[in-house]
This record gives structure tokens, sequence and C-alpha cells, in this order.
């Protein structure tokens, strides 16, 4: 028998019993209970990871990664669950379909990662954006994808993928900044030396892609209070953080762009806004395994960004209670952090860390609590 057809036959099998769980009506969740298994309202735990939520009208919509129980490659797409309280979960179903299309850049099999979606008022139409690496290529493609849709729930229509800013320097490239990039090459540093650190931050990779485009890959997006919507990505070899500016539609870059901590090694960015305040949460690159969150803050979305100490609390606080930052969710005068705990050997049995964020001198903490509700 064919080995993927025995698999797949197996995995049916054994989903079995869940499936006839999901016939049967669920209890109302009342509190949030980090790590563990979260039903929707079939039963089924919910499948929306690396992902991040809208709230439009009177409803919540989370967004996030399908994953299959054997690979993370995308092998479904996007799916979409709505919610009225944020306890309790609908499936919407699929909002963006991978494609079985094989000149498609979201050919079944691609890797899809990190879904955000953002409404724009002007144009009526809900602006999905997410993190593509073509099928095959691994991690080197390194680019973003955009689709749209009239509804929330979709479905979404692919639009185009690509790399960041082909062409363009950074705002805070100077023409003096400029010229110190001619005298950057790559062949003349080893990696990781404090030389070549030193390097990339003035530019070494910026200059290495400039004429191709920035590299994209774990991202977020955050439209501010004027209605400014912004990317927000790990590029250079998920060494820098970019912030680059959305044109009005929310469906390209507009061209202006700037760097965040250069060489600092920063990935799975979350960003919110408190008292006119710019607060970022990140994590570090250890692939698949958790690590130490970090944290920065700026006057302005431009900057200057400040590295904080990690603002995690309790429990595993030094490997953010096992999870990575997805998303920081607004809700009222609250906010939540979200992060995935992520179950390579099983990617569809990832678990979901949402935590309230408090304040201390001003400054956000993530305290662990093993169960909580809303005010």
């Amino acid at each position: 028998m064919n080995k993927l057809f025995l698999s797949l036959s197996l995995a049916a099998l054994f989903a079995l019993p869940t499936a006839l769980l999901s016939q049967q009506p669920q209890p109302q969740r009342t509190t949030i209970r980090s790590g563990e298994l979260w039903p929707d309202d079939s039963g089924q735990h919910i499948n929306a990871h690396g992902g991040g939520v809208l709230h439009y009208g009177d409803t919540y919509y989370w967004f996030g990664e399908h994953k299959s129980d054997w690979t993370s490659d995308a092998l479904v797409g996007v799916t979409c669950y709505s919610s009225k309280d944020l306890l309790n979960w609908h499936n919407c179903g699929v909002a963006l379909s991978v494609s079985d299309d094989s000149s498609s850049d979201i050919e079944r099999g691609c890797i899809l990662e990190r879904p955000k979606v953002i409404y724009n008022p002007t144009t009526k139409q809900f602006c999905m954006w997410f993190h593509l690496e073509l099928k095959g290529r691994g991690y080197d493609a390194a680019r973003y994808g955009v689709a749209v849709a009239d509804r929330p729930e979709g479905p979404y229509r692919f639009l185009y993928s690509q790399r960041s800013d082909a062409g363009i320097w950074p705002l805070e490239f100077s023409s003096e900044h400029q010229a110190v990039l001619d005298t950057l090459g790559t062949f003349h540093y080893q990696d990781w030396t404090p030389a070549w650190r030193e390097a990339v931050d003035k530019g070494l990779i910026v200059k290495r892609d400039f004429a191709g485009g920035q590299m994209s890959r774990d991202m977020t997006l955050y439209v501010d209070d004027d209605g400014k919507a912004y990317h927000i990505f790990s590029s250079e070899e998920n060494l820098t953080l970019h912030i680059a500016e959305l044109t009005e539609d929310y469906l390209h870059h507009s061209g202006r762009y700037t760097r965040v901590a250069p060489a600092g090694h920063n990935e799975a960015p979350a960003i919110f806004k408190h008292q006119g305040t710019y607060w970022m949460i990140t994590s570090g690159c250890t692939g698949w395994a958790p690590n130490e969150a970090r944290m920065f803050s700026a006057p302005s979305i431009w900057g200057p960004w400040t590295q904080h100490p990690n603002p995690c609390r309790g429990p595993k606080a030094e490997i953010t209670f096992g999870g990575q930052s997805t998303f920081i969710l607004p809700v009222g005068d609250q906010y939540i952090f979200m992060a995935d705990i992520w179950r390579p050997r099983r990617p569809s049995n990832a678990r979901y860390i949402w935590l309230p964020i408090e304040f201390e001198d001003g400054k956000p903490i993530v305290r662990w609590q093993e169960e909580w509700t809303f005010e």
C-alpha cells in the first residue's frame, strides 16, 4: 500500500472519536486556560496557529495557519474562527485556500505562516498579509503574500507575493550612510564575528538584497490611530526587524520603511500602543524551541526603539512559558498577549497562550495565570 495513503487512512481512523465528539453540543467556555486544548463549538481543537484576531462589528475573527498532523507545510491554507466573547469560537472554514495549480505562488505544500487581517474602511476590503515560502525552496524565498475579501471570513482572493521594498533604502539611510555601504562587501566578513555584526548593523544585508528586495519572514500588521497601516516583519536573514508603511488601500508597501534592532536576531513581532507609546514583543531565533521574549518601546512607529528586559513573569518565564509571540489584541482598555506553543512532531496539536498584559512602573508585563477571564 502507498505509504502516504496508509498514513492518511490511519489519521482518519484515529480522528473518528473526535469526529463523533464533535456531533455533541459543547459546553460554553467561561475562562481562558493557556496551554490546554481549546475546542471550538463542534468540539475540535482550534486550528489557527501563528495567527491574529480582527475585531469587526460585534464579532472577533481569529485567523491562523491550518496545520496537519504530520507537517507544517500548507496543505489547506488559512482558517477563520468567529466569536462574540473571545472564549467560544465557531469554525468559519478556510478563509484562504492553497492552490493545486503548480504555477501558483501558494501551491499546496508551500509554507504559509502568520496570517494577519486588517479592514480598510475606504475600500471596504479585508486585507490579509502573510509570510510565504515557495514550495520546494525551504526558507529561501522569504516573501510576503497579500489577499483580499469582501467579508471578514472570506473567501480571500490571493493577489501576489514578493520581497519587500526592492530598490529602496530605509528612511534613516542618508547619503553619508549610503557612502559607507559602498565599503561593505560580504566577502570581507566571517559570519557571527563582531566585525560582521557591525557590518550588518550598517546595512551589509540591506545592500546585498537591495535590487531584488528585502527578505520578509515572521510578521504582523498594525493599524495606527490615524488609519495608517504598517507591516512589521523579520528581515535580513532574521537578523533585523523592518517596519514598512502600507499604501492607503493596505495592499502594498508605500516605500517608507525603517529598521529595528539591526543584527539583534528577532522574529515573531507583536505590537500595540498604550498611552502614546509603541510596545513590541518579539522572540529570539531558535527554530521551534521556545526562548526568552524581548520587548522594545518607541515614542513613534519610526523609532527610536529601545530594548527592555523580558516582560514575562512566572513559571517558565525565561522561555516565554514555552511559547512564542504572535499577536497582541486590544480589547477595550485591556490587551491580550497571544503566543503559540509549537508541537513540531504533531503540528496540529500546537497549543495557545492567551494572557492579559499588566503594567508595572509604566511598562508592560505578562504574568502567567493558570486560568483567567475578562473583567
